[in-house]
């Protein structure tokens, strides 16, 4: 037997007769695989459960376990290694109760040494691509699991809870929060923390196409439906059958696929267009939305059964300026991502920098954030980022303020207007200095006493 190497595919066959054995181990190793041979079955199960193989070669006619045995035991315990079957008593009957049973290929002693090999190289293929597709899948599981959900906030600790209880059920689950707060960052999370984690997890942005296109792509066309339908096409509900379909920007679908899709929440049927078969589709619906549904329903341009439908579990996200203490967690996730995507020497943030990222609203929320982070690693002139180095909107104090004026409307009470921003400063002040007053005073730049009779004023409790 040749030196194994990690490198070459692994092929393990097995037969009882020894002859056998040697010719396809000679053949197989002399065509650069790497090739374990094993006369007793018993051992061969025992080798399988414990090493790491690519394609199994077996006799179907051997004593004690067969053939047979052997591809029902892969096939439990290993269904994603390709099985080939050989027997000299082979027969078309035994041969398609083989396929059927999960066999690769079914090759009838004696054999063609061409035709085994094409049979071997293409097993080998597939195998491989399991591979790469279960490596793809897992790092996408690892990318989009429950603890890549940034938070230490109260506000993200509820999140995270919402969609760990969320994620086992079929309900369907409503997100909310303004844009850029993550909303397909948790619908994936609750895609790969549920039973559907193997199955498809596909996303359409509703607002992205017009009501037409949007239509033939949820639910497919038959072919000649309409001009430029040459060919059937399966839609992203068919696609996602057994899987997870995540329809963002869910407020801005017309009404009349509203209805469509109420039809498929409520009997997980539905038909493309063009056609008249109902096709059967078990799949999970996320949505989420910018929009104030409840609004839209009393406008008349979303639809009241719909929106309870979707609001099984509501998940609402809240703005970044929301969670002002989850910002330098961000902050240091975004450094490690484009320190290694863009081979950065900046490692860190000054203290009175990340005062700046903490301070600022953040109007675009993670997403503005995550763009500010990426724009600094790949502009600063040395390892350490400072208020210099932050573009203009976060360092330049006058025009802080003016976004944070923007976002008031034109005609305001402007007494109450100022205790509400004097109030929410307070709270922010505690926040920062963890709740001990005369920390947060001191930042204000104000007395403890008068910090003392501003919390009386506003009814803050202070803890």
């Amino acid at each position: 037997m040749k030196e194994s190497s990690p490198t070459l595919p692994h092929i393990l066959i097995i037969d009882d007769e020894k002859n056998y054995l040697l010719v396809l181990e000679a053949m197989l190793s002399d065509a650069g695989y790497q090739v374990t041979a094993l006369n007793d079955p018993e051992t061969a199960l025992a080798f399988i459960e414990d090493s790491e193989i690519d394609i199994i070669l077996t006799d179907m006619k051997m004593p004690k376990i067969t053939g047979r045995d052997i591809l029902l035991f892969v096939k439990k315990n290993f269904s994603h290694i390709p099985v080939l079957v050989m027997t000299a008593f082979g027969s078309i009957e035994s041969a398609v109760e083989l396929m059927k049973e999960g066999a690769f290929d079914y090759i009838t002693k004696p054999f063609s040494n061409d035709e085994l090999m094409v049979s071997v190289k293409n097993a080998v293929a597939l195998s491989t691509a399991q591979r790469r597709y279960q490596l793809l899948h897992d790092n996408l599981e690892e990318r989009y699991s429950l603890h890549h959900i940034i938070g230490k906030s109260r506000a993200m600790q509820n999140v995270m809870d919402l969609v760990s209880r969320a994620a086992p059920s079929r309900s369907t689950v409503l997100i909310t929060g303004e844009s850029g707060t993550g909303k397909e960052l948790v619908a994936r999370a609750i895609h790969f923390a549920s039973s559907r984690k193997d199955g498809p997890f596909i996303a359409v942005n509703c607002m992205a196409l017009n009501s037409g296109v949007l239509e033939s792509e949820l639910f497919g066309h038959e072919k000649g439906s309409f001009t430029g339908a040459v060919a059937l096409r399966r839609g992203r509900f068919e696609l996602g059958h057994g899987g997870t379909l995540f329809l963002d920007e869910i407020g801005e679908l017309s009404l009349e696929l509203q209805v469509k899709l109420l039809r498929v929440l409520q009997e997980r049927k539905f038909e493309r267009v063009g056609g008249t078969e109902e096709i059967e589709v078990d799949i999970r619906i996320v949505a989420a939305t910018n929009l104030d549904l409840l609004k839209e329903v009393e406008n008349g341009t979303f639809r009241e059964d719909l929106y309870y439908r979707l609001n099984v579990v509501q998940i609402h996200l809240p703005p970044l300026r929301e969670r002002r203490e989850d910002i330098p967690l961000l902050v240091k996730y975004f450094i490690d991502k484009y320190s290694q995507e863009n081979v950065s020497l900046v490692k860190t943030f000054t203290a009175a920098a990340l005062d700046a990222l903490t301070a600022y609203d953040w109007p675009g929320n993670i997403r503005q954030l995550e763009n500010v982070i990426e724009r600094c690693l790949v502009m600063a002139s040395s390892e350490v980022v400072d208020v210099s180095d932050l573009p203009s909107e976060l360092s330049d104090e006058e025009a802080k303020l003016k976004n944070v004026i923007d976002l008031l409307p034109v005609e305001l009470d402007l007494a109450a207007t100022l205790d509400l921003l004097e109030a929410a400063l307070i709270r922010r002040a505690l926040v920062r200095a963890d709740f001990v007053q005369a920390r947060a005073a001191e930042i204000l730049g104000t007395s403890r006493s008068n910090f003392q009779h501003k919390l009386k004023k506003y009814g803050i409790t202070g803890h």
